[in-house]
């Protein structure tokens, strides 16, 4: 008789949370609420393109400082160029 009682209370359990769980799956299903998740998601994908760009465009920034100094202080004017207008190699290292 108590065998009884408890598969009969297991199985009001376990329909009770299969209840739960369906209800829940078909109000995540509504048209609604998967139009807001994909809105969300468009947007976080927006955002991440927009901080992908910023950190292009300062890391382009500060390269094209880095070489704008060295270049400077290679002091390259048009008299550093041979007269056939190739660059002399300045570690003197043999053609």
């Amino acid at each position: 008789m108590i065998g009884r009682i408890f598969w009969f209370l297991l199985g009001v359990g376990v329909a009770v949370w299969v209840i739960v769980k369906l209800r829940n799956t078909l109000r995540q299903a509504r048209p609604e609420a998967v139009g807001q998740r994909v809105a969300a998601s468009a947007a976080g994908v927006g955002a991440t393109a927009r901080d992908f760009t910023d950190r292009v465009r300062a890391a382009m920034a500060e390269r094209e400082a880095e070489l704008r100094t060295v270049f400077d202080e290679r002091g390259a004017s048009s008299d550093s160029f041979d007269t056939d207008g190739t660059r002399p190699d300045r570690a003197g290292l043999p053609d």
